[in-house]
């Protein structure tokens, strides 16, 4: 088995075919993508593929190591052009090509009117292993 991440954006991804954001559906869009998302993961809970996920803010801080003694360097919250990520999806799947056919149906995630988003996920493979270090 083999462990990916769908990443789904808030911006930063290509425009999906439904671009209508978020905070202009109404009540009853978001009840409903957000019911297709748990239908979804409950599905992948019975075949075993689910692993974990978690919708995000759009809100947040990049944070950094400014050296000893000294408090950390924010830069946030996060500027129009910067990529932000709206959630994930871990998976663990036998292929690839499975990765690709779930990451393709979460795509079909009802949007503003109802109709499907065809937005662009983001298909990630977790590291199997740690990576080599040549000199």
């Amino acid at each position: 088995m083999a462990k990916y991440l769908l990443l789904k954006h808030y911006r930063g991804a290509p425009a999906a075919v439904n671009d209508v954001p978020m905070d202009q559906w109404t009540p009853e869009e978001i009840a409903a993508h957000v019911q297709y998302m748990h239908d979804f993961a409950d599905r992948l809970k019975e075949t075993g593929e689910y692993v974990d996920g978690h919708a995000l803010s759009p809100e947040g801080t990049f944070v950094r190591y400014d050296g000893e003694g000294r408090p950390p360097v924010t830069d946030g919250p996060f500027a129009e052009t910067k990529d932000v990520i709206a959630g994930w999806m871990e998976i663990d799947v036998d292929t690839y090509e499975r990765a690709l056919e779930l990451a393709g149906e979460l795509s079909a995630a009802p949007g503003a009117g109802g109709k499907p988003i065809h937005e662009w996920l983001e298909l990630r493979p977790f590291l199997s292993t740690a990576p080599t270090i040549t000199e």
